[in-house]
């Protein structure tokens, strides 16, 4: 686990811009010698920032970024704590590692992440602050069994947090995905823990693609969307959208603790990707093809197979692909 120092925090301002700055240039500002850039050109290097440097022009990121502000996220997200790392491996993992000392509602922001994963262990690439990526505290005082369908309220507080800044079009792929023109947007990761008989403690993990530098893009093995393509270049706002989701998760949070799966139904199988279509589903050796027929009150997927029965299926280890 990273911060940015302060010296790091004033270089990523300077090129926060993307456009190339020489090496004079960036040494007058920060009152430190050639070499000294040279080094800490070298630090952010090592965070996994991508930067470009040209002789006779400079050095400049690969694309402008807007560095996450806690100060600022902190006033006004004021409900809870909310922490802002440089690196890390994962902010799931982090948050899951130390469940009893989170308050309901906290979350955790990473520029950058180098372990992140989604489900089945798949990874998940994270460059420097080109997503977002969280992680949120939440307690279920009824337990385990109360969480069901909870990945897909995730889902649903997501794309209502889009269209609240006016990002429209984005779908949900059952258990846990956005989709973007049928390509993946962001990914849902909601780990628990719980004793018999207790409350459920549990960790959701988000991971946006915002705007991805090339040579990261490159590494991803799955189409995949990014939300810069919905507003133009520069105008997307990353604290207003992060301030965005952290208030919409904790609302949806609240209220499907309150009043369960059921008042999230109809608004799942509004957005549901996959929705009336042809699909596969997959999980180990087991496979079932039919038509993809929403979800029920509980959350479970509704397929109709080649017979004209539903069948329910629930998530685990089920992989959903169209067919």
């Amino acid at each position: 686990m990273r911060r940015l120092s302060e010296r790091q925090q004033q270089l990523l301002h300077l090129l926060a811009d993307g456009q190339f700055h020489p090496g004079p240039q960036i040494g007058e500002a920060l009152g430190i010698s050639r070499a000294a850039v040279s080094q800490q050109l070298k630090g952010l290097r090592e965070l996994g920032v991508e930067l470009h440097s040209v002789s006779g022009k400079g050095h400049k990121l690969a694309l402008p970024i807007q560095l996450l502000d806690a100060q600022r996220l902190q006033q006004d997200l004021l409900e809870a704590p909310v922490q802002v790392l440089a690196v890390i491996d994962s902010t799931n993992h982090f948050m899951m590692s130390q469940l009893d000392r989170w308050q309901k509602g906290e979350c955790v922001l990473a520029e950058c992440q180098t372990a992140g994963r989604g489900r089945r262990g798949r990874q998940w690439h994270s460059p420097f602050g080109s997503q977002l990526i969280l992680s949120l505290f939440w307690r279920l005082e009824q337990g385990m069994a109360s969480a069901m369908g909870l990945s897909l309220v995730v889902g649903i507080a997501l794309v209502e947090a889009l269209e609240s800044q006016g990002l429209a079009g984005i779908k949900v792929k059952w258990p846990n995905d956005l989709y973007l023109d049928g390509r993946k947007l962001a990914g849902i990761l909601v780990e628990m823990a719980a004793t018999v008989g207790g409350a459920c403690q549990m960790v959701v993990g988000v991971g946006m693609n915002l705007q991805l530098p090339l040579g990261e893009a490159q590494k991803i093995d799955q189409p995949w969307a990014e939300l810069q393509t919905l507003v133009g270049e520069g105008r997307l706002d990353r604290h207003r959208l992060t301030c965005a989701v952290v208030r919409q998760l904790r609302q949806c949070l609240t209220r499907f603790e309150q009043e369960g799966m059921a008042p999230f139904v109809a608004r799942w199988n509004e957005l549901d990707l996959y929705r009336d279509q042809p699909v596969r589903l997959i999980s180990g050796e087991r496979s079932w093809h039919g038509i993809a027929r929403g979800i029920d009150s509980q959350g479970a997927l509704l397929l109709e197979n080649e017979a004209g029965e539903l069948q329910t299926l629930v998530g685990g280890e089920i992989s959903l692909r169209p067919r």
